[in-house]
């Protein structure tokens, strides 16, 4: 059984602002969420002990740092044992362009989300990163539309 923290609705408040700004002061989030500053405070210090809150980052725009082209790969493995797996997900979290690395259940076996500047950026990840890595069956590549709705 999870020893989960209970959180309370200025306790979700604290959280929603600060998804939105995570460079609000304590004051200015002690006021949005109807707090004086010291009890809003420990609520946030809480937030983090707990790990409910497991950090703070800047979001950086893609295309200003020539990363906009962004594509979803699925692949597949032949790999069955552990060794081969193991040096694939160390392998493949080492590329920078990796910015989302997630092993999943069922196929496809794992789901990459890569960040290149253009076409001709992603074939190269592709041609000279991913074709050939021992273990790899099937590689898929989505290419995105339009993003609708993004926590990132």
């Amino acid at each position: 059984m999870r020893n989960e923290l209970q959180l309370d609705a200025i306790d979700r408040d604290i959280l929603f602002h600060l998804r939105q700004d995570g460079r609000l002061t304590n004051v200015e989030l002690a006021k949005r969420v109807g707090l004086t500053p010291p009890p809003c405070l420990r609520r946030l210090k809480r937030l983090e002990d707990a790990g409910v809150i497991t950090g703070y980052r800047a979001v950086i725009n893609p295309e200003a740092v020539g990363r906009g082209l962004e594509v979803m790969i699925d692949i597949e493995v032949s790999a069955n044992d552990l060794k081969t797996v193991e040096t694939l997900e160390e392998t493949l979290s080492s590329y920078e362009e990796v910015i989302e690395f997630r092993r999943m259940y069922g196929r496809p076996d794992y789901f990459l989300r890569v960040a290149v500047a253009d076409d001709a950026a992603y074939n190269a990840f592709l041609i000279g990163k991913l074709t050939g890595l021992p273990g790899i069956l099937r590689v898929e590549s989505h290419l995105t539309m339009k993003k609708i709705k993004t926590d990132d």
